[in-house]
């Protein structure tokens, strides 16, 4: 619980408040009910205030709280992922170990319908297949959401009405994330346009999702007949395919929800099988994907896997190591300012060769540091730069088709590349850990 309203209001629900009859042993309906609260250690003394009414609410109505403080940041610097993705996984490893400490069947996530329509835009914006676009599922192993029957607006009338206590998260009103930009931007727009949108996309969804569960029955069977395994590697015989299918969506589908790899990097494959390439490889975060006579072959990433992704000229995303990179053709006069984050490399595009390639850097790799006259060793700057041993080996470098690094990635563009008074165009490219 986070004491927001949505996981507040939740509580007074499980604990049986809202009829008057008071919560007693925190099980009205016979359920032994818990609280678990996670402080992330990421919002100061607002975070802290929130661990308090968690607390004090719990109490209140007689039900036994956990609460637990993690250091998100340095998971973050141990494992390379994203502030939110370290959090997801810390939370949900410890809601595992309370199950099965307490015998808890189920571990209820307050999750309401206008977070699923939310859902459903963040992965349309990002390209996802269907499964992307059936929302948040109400039930997902020991996971339940039982809020998704409710919107945002009735759930907070339901907790004015009942007097509940709650805290509203300040990031919640900050447009940094994509989630809020939908949520304070685009979904008001909407619903100027359609005052009946909400209850439309909830059936829309629900019919998306009858069709992807019709889809994965089906693609049961087509993986009997297509996909064998030789050891640690998997294969595709697409051959097998019946000609009838659409090889491409069972391709998409296959690859997708077996071993998680995106849209790009399929789209990539499959014309690499059209061309009958043989060799290039394609990543998703956890395993790598290669063509050979027909086949498609599918094997964990190695230790020494140096996954090296080619990049084409017009490519808008790539995925390499556990990140993806988003690339957009920009005018000079688009750009206000030339400070950007280290996740942002603004490149002038004439100075490159394509294709690019991104690859993990290697001892002996050297580039023209941003603002330096000579080169300087990679490990050196990683070194200077006090990267830890982790993040070395995590570490990224954008090669030019002329063999010349343009970006280290995610800490300091290439001298060479620079934007100066003579850029007309430029290249912006977005790392984003995934």
């Amino acid at each position: 619980m986070s004491g927001g309203v949505d996981s507040m209001a939740m509580l007074s629900l499980f604990a049986g408040v809202a009829s008057g009859s008071g919560a007693g042993n925190g099980s009205k309906g016979g359920w032994p009910v818990a609280v678990a609260h996670c402080n992330f250690g990421l919002r100061g003394e607002e975070g802290e205030e929130d661990t308090e009414l968690v607390k004090a609410e719990a109490a209140r109505y007689g039900v036994t709280c956990y609460t637990r403080n993690f250091d998100t940041l340095g998971e973050t610097e141990r494992t390379g992922e994203s502030t939110q993705m370290a959090a997801r996984r810390l939370r949900y490893d410890w809601f595992g170990e309370l199950c099965r400490e307490h015998g808890y069947t189920a571990v209820a996530i307050a999750h309401q319908a206008d977070d699923s329509v939310e859902t459903f835009f963040i992965n349309l914006f990002r390209g996802t297949g269907l499964r992307g676009l059936t929302g948040i599922s109400p039930v997902r192993g020991r996971v339940v959401r039982p809020l998704l029957f409710a919107t945002r607006r009735e759930i907070v009338e339901y907790a004015n009405t009942n007097n509940i206590a709650y805290r509203e998260d300040s990031s919640n009103r900050s447009t940094k994330y994509l989630r809020n930009k939908i949520r304070l931007g685009l979904i008001p727009r909407l619903r100027e346009i359609s005052p009946r949108f909400g209850e439309t996309m909830r059936r829309n969804v629900e019919r998306l999702t009858q069709t992807q569960g019709f889809i994965d029955a089906a693609m049961g069977l087509v993986h009997g007949e297509v996909v064998r395994h030789e050891g640690s590697t998997a294969v595709i015989e697409v051959g097998r395919i019946e000609a009838a299918f659409p090889v491409g969506f069972v391709i998409y589908e296959l690859m997708s929800s077996g071993w998680g790899f995106k849209g790009d990097a399929i789209d990539g494959i499959t014309a690499s099988l059209e061309r009958g390439d043989t060799g290039r490889r394609f990543y998703s975060r956890d395993h790598v994907a290669f063509t050979d006579r027909g086949r498609i072959l599918i094997e964990p990433i190695g230790d020494n896997d140096p996954c090296e992704v080619t990049i084409d000229d017009g490519q808008t995303r790539a995925y390499a190591g556990n990140s993806v990179y988003y690339l957009q053709r920009i005018d000079i006069d688009q750009i206000d300012t030339l400070a950007a984050p280290d996740t942002t490399a603004l490149i002038d595009a004439d100075r490159l060769t394509w294709p690019l390639t991104l690859r993990r850097w290697r001892e002996g790799d050297r580039f023209v540091p941003l603002g330096m006259s000579g080169s300087k060793k990679v490990s050196d700057f990683l070194v200077d730069a006090k990267v830890s041993l982790p993040e070395k080996g995590r570490q990224f470098v954008l090669v030019n088709g002329n063999g010349a690094i343009a970006w280290l990635a995610g800490r300091r563009l290439d001298d060479r590349c620079k934007i100066t008074t003579g850029t007309e165009n430029v290249l912006k490219i977005t790392k984003e850990i995934i």
